[in-house]
C-alpha cells in the first residue's frame, strides 16, 4: 500500500515554522512551481520567490487542511519520506495584507538608482527582487480573498 503522507519541515534562519505530515506540497522553485507527493524521488532544488502551499494529512488531531506561506530563496531537499525546506524568508499567508504589499510594490518601483556600473546592476537586481516579492504577496493575499 502506498504511503499517503510525508514529513515536511519549513525552517528559516530565525524559526522552525512547520514540522508535520503533509500529503502534498506546491513549492516555488527558482525555475517554476514544483509539486511534491509521497514517494517522490530524492531531489535537491533551489527555491525561488512565491507561494508555498502545504496540504496537511488527516491525523488523530482532526482533518488536515491547507496552509500557505510566502517563501523566498533557499533550498529544498526531498529524501526518503521527508521534505525539508530551508528558506531565507517565510511568512504565513494569513499575516500578509494587501495594503502592505501594495505599499511595498510602490516603494520598489519608485526607488531611484543613481549608481553606475556594477553597483547599478546590483541595485537594479535588488529592486527587481523587491518588486517580485511584493507581487507575490499581492497574488497570495488576493488568492485568499483577504483583501
Amino acid at each position: 500500500m502506498a504511503k499517503k503522507s510525508f514529513r515536511c519541515k519549513l525552517v528559516t534562519p530565525t524559526a522552525a515554522l512547520v514540522d508535520d505530515q503533509v500529503k502534498y506540497a506546491s513549492v516555488p522553485a527558482w525555475d517554476g512551481m514544483m509539486g511534491v507527493l509521497p514517494g517522490r524521488a530524492p531531489i535537491l532544488a533551489k527555491l525561488g520567490t512565491g507561494e508555498l502551499r502545504l496540504d496537511f494529512a488527516d491525523s488523530d488531531k482532526g482533518e488536515g487542511g491547507t496552509r500557505s506561506f510566502l517563501v523566498e530563496d533557499g533550498f529544498l531537499k526531498m529524501s526518503g519520506d521527508e521534505l525539508t525546506i530551508l528558506a531565507e524568508m517565510a511568512v504565513p499567508a494569513e499575516s500578509l495584507t494587501l495594503a502592505e504589499a501594495e505599499a511595498e510594490l510602490r516603494a520598489a518601483q519608485a526607488a531611484p538608482t543613481a549608481a553606475t556600473g556594477e553597483a547599478r546592476a546590483r541595485e537594479l537586481q535588488k529592486q527587481d527582487k523587491a518588486r517580485q516579492r511584493a507581487r507575490a504577496k499581492m497574488t497570495l493575499v488576493k488568492g485568499r480573498g483577504a483583501i
